[in-house]
């Protein structure tokens, strides 16, 4: 693999600054990248390379005629699916929207833009967001770098495999109840979820309207933290968007890089995995926890264990509120006003257009889960179900109030267990659900969360999540990045320049 795709987009970013790197260059180099190795892994649903080219030679142009550059200018990212981008195609992983362009970009499409990205295509995902492994993509599932035979994690399995794989440098995902951050686990990333409001939802593809979040997936802290300040801040578009400064998470980066976390209270929450939660945790992944709660409380940082046994309720209220809301957001998918149309023969009515549409339009699990949220909201079991789960919300988020009161940081592993073998779950969609276990509480508090790589546990990557009170995003960062400094986790893997000879040989 060219050493270029090796780097992190900081060293990318001074290189390109320096003059001692050509955005045409980087971007070619990626892909390069992806034309040798997507094939297997399948990271991509769109990639346009004359597009991304003549992007890198616009911006490499205006450098060499002295224009005023950020610090993101030339470098290349990848997107996605669910961000709407203009005229690009935009799928959500789904065929209801298949070949559609939107008119117009995403507000973080549209800033990434601005700091003069070069967008290299967009991402494969479970469709609409619905699934944890990117198996319910339409069009082809993706594959894990480290072991082609595995799951990348969903539903930005795409964006994972993408940048584990060397076929970007950094990407967007997001993240409704662990998006972002067990994928990110499971192939060695870092990937932020932020604070609920704090990224711009405007021209995101809504599955759960109060829990979606846009956040970064990058090989590295830093990374991650730059990719955030530049996508975060107030959006008036988007009614949900936090009016406040973005917080200077970079800065908590360098400094948790230091390995000083004197005086940082650390509570590692019994009911993620702690003592007497071990019921489908992997004996490894609980065993790389333990090792780096032990290492944070080497650097200075004061650890005890915290109770938040509301945390058990999690999976059943955000199986219920979720679908809830999608059952509301894909009702405008009736192939009236965009994408896919079916029955349009002038042999059916509009009532049978719509159900036909939808038929071939959705998969399985979008079916499902559209099903299962209109029951929950219909009359006569609306309190019963939906009703219930918003109040369990209201308690995991007490839960967590209670905890930041005597610690300023909560930890757990951020995935149960390892990446599983490609189709071993599709039959069984409650042991799928499993995997968002630890990542489900912060998803309903709207809370800040992180994972960060802390080892291996038979060869495959674990994750360590940190969460933290809401805006309190740079606590995130600073643990994230001194566990990173201190594991020494920080360049990719062993598998990445090994990927085009398995891969070609598979």
């Amino acid at each position: 693999m060219s050493d270029l795709t090796t780097l992190d987009a900081a060293e990318l970013g001074r290189r390109l600054t320096a003059g001692e790197l050509s955005s045409v260059e980087l971007t070619r180099a990626y892909l390069d990248r992806i034309t040798a190795a997507d094939e297997v892994l399948g990271a991509y649903l769109h990639v346009d390379a004359e597009a991304a080219l003549a992007r890198a030679g616009e911006i490499d142009a205006a450098r060499s005629a002295g224009d005023e550059l950020g610090p993101l200018a030339g470098l290349p990212v990848a997107l996605k699916d669910v961000f709407v981008t203009e005229g690009v195609p935009t799928t959500s992983g789904s065929k209801i929207l298949e070949g559609w362009r939107p008119p117009y970009d995403a507000t973080v499409a549209a800033r990434l833009k601005d700091a003069g990205t070069v967008l290299l295509g967009k991402t494969n995902m479970d469709e609409f967001a619905m699934g944890s492994s990117t198996e319910n993509s339409a069009y082809r599932p993706t594959r894990n770098p480290w072991d082609p035979d595995r799951i990348p994690g969903g539903s930005s399995g795409g964006s994972s495999a993408a940048v584990a794989g060397g076929l970007a440098p950094w990407a967007l995902g997001t993240d409704t109840g662990g998006s972002i951050r067990q994928p990110a686990a499971v192939t060695g990333l870092v990937g932020h979820k932020p604070t609920y409001g704090a990224v711009s939802r405007y021209g995101l593809i809504a599955f759960s309207s109060s829990l979606d979040q846009a956040g970064p997936m990058a090989r590295t802290v830093l990374d991650a933290a730059v990719l955030h300040e530049a996508i975060g801040g107030h959006d008036p578009r988007d009614s949900t968007s936090i009016d406040a400064p973005v917080p200077v998470v970079a800065k908590a980066a360098r400094e948790g890089a230091h390995g000083d976390l004197a005086g940082l209270r650390v509570g590692v929450v019994r009911e993620l995995g702690g003592d007497g939660h071990s019921d489908g945790y992997d004996a490894g992944v609980l065993a790389r926890v333990r090792e780096t709660v032990e290492l944070l409380e080497g650097m200075g940082a004061e650890v005890r264990e915290v109770s938040c046994p509301s945390f058990d309720l999690a999976l059943p209220a955000y199986y219920l509120i979720a679908p809830s809301e999608a059952s509301s957001n894909l009702a405008r998918f009736d192939g009236m006003r965009f994408g896919l149309r079916a029955g349009d023969d002038g042999s059916h009515d509009l009532d049978e257009v719509m159900s036909l549409t939808r038929e071939q339009g959705f998969g399985p699990e979008v079916k499902r889960r559209i099903i299962l949220g209109t029951y929950a909201l219909s009359a006569g079991y609306y309190e019963a179900y939906y009703g219930q789960a918003q109040k369990v919300r209201t308690l995991i988020t007490r839960d967590f109030t209670a905890a930041f009161d005597g610690v300023d940081v909560l930890v757990s592993p951020t995935s149960p267990t390892v990446a599983w073998p490609i189709g071993a779950r599709v039959d069984d969609p409650l042991a799928m659900y499993a995997a968002d276990l630890c990542t489900l509480p912060a998803s309903l508090a709207g809370l800040p969360a992180i994972s960060v790589p802390c080892g291996l546990s038979d060869g495959l990557p674990v994750g360590f999540q940190v969460m933290a009170p809401a805006l309190a995003d740079d606590r995130c960062y600073r643990v994230a990045a001194a566990v990173e400094a201190a594991l020494d986790t920080t360049r990719g893997h062993r598998l990445l320049d090994e990927l085009p000879t398995r891969t070609a040989a598979a």
